[in-house]
């Protein structure tokens, strides 16, 4: 287990996550990357080498969220492993709310991010099941 100031950084990380991804906040999202950086799901796989590429990655996002009336994102952390001393695995579930207020069923990703001086980089991204 990881120390709590590792965990509340980790944390504030994939909220601000969280916000740039159900906001439409491409800059942002593409800020939460180191790159390249990669993409990797069951039926495809892409990476991007520049913060242009990650932002258009995402640009359908944000509607896709808007269209399900999602208007935040909590990323519960559950679990975590140092792989080295700049490297970690982050397993992510996240838990989606509606303009209602309502939970909606949410998706699960591991990430694989390298802590950098200025905070946590995404490097790669795996969809879970």
């Amino acid at each position: 287990m990881q120390a709590p100031t590792d965990l509340a950084r980790l944390s504030e990380f994939f909220d601000r996550y969280g916000v740039a991804l159900t906001t439409g906040d491409v800059a942002a999202v593409a800020g939460c990357y180191a790159l390249p950086g990669m993409v990797v799901a069951n039926s495809y796989s892409f990476t991007f080498a520049t913060p242009a590429a990650v932002a258009l990655s995402f640009l359908g996002a944000a509607p896709a969220y808007r269209e399900q009336r999602i208007v935040a994102a909590n990323a519960q952390l559950t679990d975590v492993q140092q792989l080295s001393g700049a490297l970690m695995m982050v397993a992510v579930e996240w838990e989606y709310l509606d303009s209602g207020g309502n939970s909606v069923p949410g998706e699960s990703y591991r990430y694989l991010l390298r802590i950098e001086a200025d905070g946590p980089r995404i490097t790669t991204v795996i969809a879970a099941d």
